[in-house]
């Protein structure tokens, strides 16, 4: 995982996903490490699993990797990708063995479809992959859903300053976590 120097942590962060990872300036939000932001605007699952088998080349061995994927397979009609981020998931853990893995929960969108419930149901089945897996849930969702904040952009998908406040600062307390019980 990340390793202590004094106060602060060294290591590479390796950010996967769609057009909700590229938006956003993550060094500046965790400026501790060196992030490596490979989010793809218009990403799905399937393409993150396809772009796999080049990234080792580029990225080095990252101490952590967030996966922000599905989005777009659920903006398609196509709900049942999460067999395809456990793919990932299992691919990453084995090209980066030392690697905390963790995977963001699909976010509420303010739009018709998917539906709230239907989020729900992704989550669920995101958090039980996660399990099986090994990985880290990062449930960024219920912090939207519990925020009085102005989290969407017009379209009702993508993010405003707000909402990577609050996702930032889910990530940071996990993070946090993470290097405090790392030497247990």
């Amino acid at each position: 995982m990340f390793t202590r120097t004094s106060q602060a942590a060294t290591g590479s962060f390796l950010l996967l996903g769609d057009s909700l990872v590229a938006d956003n300036n993550w060094q500046r939000r965790i400026p501790f490490c060196k992030v490596l932001n490979y989010g793809v605007p218009g990403a799905t699952a399937f393409d993150l699993l396809a772009s796999l088998p080049d990234l080792s080349e580029h990225v080095g061995s990252p101490a952590a990797i967030l996966i922000m994927i599905g989005t777009n397979d659920a903006l398609e009609g196509q709900l049942d990708f999460v067999d395809c981020l456990r793919r990932i998931v299992v691919q990453l853990s084995g090209d980066f063995p030392a690697a905390e893995i963790i995977v963001t929960s699909l976010l509420p969108m303010r739009r018709f479809f998917p539906s709230i419930a239907e989020i729900a149901t992704i989550n669920a089945d995101i958090k039980a992959m996660t399990m099986q897996t090994g990985s880290c849930y990062l449930d960024v969702c219920s912090k939207f859903i519990q925020s009085d904040a102005d989290l969407f952009q017009e379209d009702g998908v993508h993010l405003t300053p707000q909402a990577y406040e609050i996702w930032a600062r889910t990530l940071l307390e996990h993070i946090a976590f993470l290097i405090e019980h790392d030497d247990e």
